[in-house]
């Protein structure tokens, strides 16, 4: 089963969401073409977004690291990216059954009402696997410590996917009965009602609310992505000391990287909307109106402008930051290109507000250099297993350095599920499980009381 459940891994989400939509599809009652269409445009999606972010990562990693070493930036911990926790996600006794155990889990919690989310993003699942695969190496590769964090992750993301899901479809048009079950953005959610709080009690600040579109009529064309991608790109190159070819064809690279996100996002948006009215139309014919979300990746809206013009604003500015940071060890190179995930569930509460966005952003970043910093001996350990099991390259730690990645490292979920089994053993998963059942009581309690008021609301009709 191991094996099996690696290889479907291996394939990647642009072949497996197609063959997973495909079959979802058909399942509900499409027929087959439509069905395949809509799986195709998914894993299209994928591919076109694998493509993009390459050009950050392929394009600007040289000039980063240029950078680092012009001005002697003396950090330890080597950022691997996304593709290497992926790759301690997966290619441990964890991670190969991590997708059967929490599809079981989706289910129980669907029958007992503690959910109201069908996670289909299976290729996501690799963060709950990833924490769940840390945890396990820090205590000796127990099996039963790297579960349990595995699955405390993911039922805490399932609730946070049904208490945000209004708030998500309210925001982005064309997305009814979607969620967003990755608990990347969904971590970003208690910084972001903190935040969001405190910056409206000053005095003023309140007062300030910029939004993309309203970037563009201040500053005309130099707020738009396409141009702001640019400048930032030129900066880059400007501040690596290339000669003027190179600067020019970062900016103009990073450029095409902001305008082509939005369209690439918009194949999700296509291949998913079949589905998901599909979808609404049996729950609405079979269970009386109930409310079910289709749990999505983040991808269908990172396009959003936003969170374009944040992720370029926050670029340079979280690479300043990792550098002045007292305690961190942490350069954020390889990473970069996931910025763009850090929006998707932000701002739903910000209102799409350019300036608080990219605060709340910034503190957040801040905050996780330290979680990435202190994960580090345990994710290289990790890392290093791996590498040696399996020889995958993207485990490898270059030598002289510890391993680390912005990708669900710098989760506040992540982090806090790490550090409360490490530091406090029983205390702190204790601590967890309490949390975890009251968030699941608590989301309980809002279904039943929609569905009751549902279900009110259609007796009336019918007299």
């Amino acid at each position: 089963m191991e094996n099996v459940f690696s290889y479907i891994i291996s394939l990647g989400a642009s072949v497996m969401m197609p063959i997973i939509f495909t079959i979802i599809g058909l399942c509900i009652g499409m027929n087959f073409g439509k069905a395949l269409r809509s799986g195709l445009y998914v894993g299209v999606g994928f591919v076109g977004l694998g493509i993009v972010t390459a050009l950050l990562t392929t394009n600007f990693g040289d000039p980063l690291t240029l950078i680092s070493q012009i001005y002697h930036l003396q950090l330890n911990v080597f950022d691997m990216g996304w593709p290497a926790a992926a790759a301690v996600a997966y290619n441990t006794a964890v991670g190969a059954l991590i997708i059967p155990i929490c599809l079981g889990i989706n289910f129980l919690m669907l029958i007992t009402k503690t959910t109201r989310t069908v996670n289909i993003d299976l290729w996501n699942y690799w963060h709950f696997a990833f924490i769940g695969a840390v945890v396990y190496f820090v205590f000796d590769q127990s099996l039963a410590w790297g579960y349990f964090a595995a699955i405390i992750c993911y039922m805490t993301t399932l609730v946070m996917a049904d208490l945000t899901a209004n708030k998500f479809q309210g925001y982005y048009e064309g997305l009814d009965g979607i969620s967003v079950p990755q608990p990347f953005c969904q971590s970003f959610v208690p910084f972001t009602l903190c935040l969001d709080w405190a910056l409206e009690k000053i005095p003023g600040f309140n007062k300030l609310d910029i939004d993309a579109e309203g970037l563009k009529k201040k500053f005309g064309v130099l707020g738009e992505p396409l141009v702001l991608g640019v400048i930032v790109g030129a900066l880059i190159g400007l501040v690596a000391q290339l000669e003027v070819k190179k600067i020019l064809f970062l900016g103009v690279t990073m450029g095409a990287v902001m305008e082509l996100i939005p369209r690439i996002t918009r194949l999700f948006i296509d291949g998913l909307m079949p589905i998901s009215d599909k979808t609404k139309e049996i729950v609405n014919k079979r269970f009386n109106g109930k409310k079910v979300f289709i749990g999505m990746s983040p991808a269908l809206v990172i396009g959003h402008p936003t969170a374009l013009v944040c992720t370029l604003l926050l670029i340079p500015t979280y690479l300043i930051v990792a550098v002045v940071l007292p305690g961190n060890q942490f350069l954020p190179l390889a990473s970069l290109a996931g910025l763009f995930y850090l929006f998707p569930m932000m701002l739903p509460y910000t209102k799409g507000n350019v300036v608080r966005t990219y605060i709340i952003g910034l503190v957040a970043l801040l905050v996780g250099l330290w979680f990435v910093t202190d994960m580090a001996p345990d994710f290289t350990k990790a890392a290093a297993a791996v590498y040696a099991a399996t020889g995958d390259q993207a485990a490898h730690v270059p030598d002289g350095f510890q391993a680390g990645s912005m990708d669900f490292a710098t989760s506040l979920f992540g982090y806090i599920i790490y550090a409360a089994t490490k530091y406090t053993k029983f205390v702190g998963a204790g601590i967890l499980v309490l949390i975890t059942l009251a968030m699941m009581f608590w989301n309980r309690r809002v279904i039943i009381r929609d569905e009751k008021a549902a279900s009110e609301e259609l007796a009336s009709h019918e007299e």
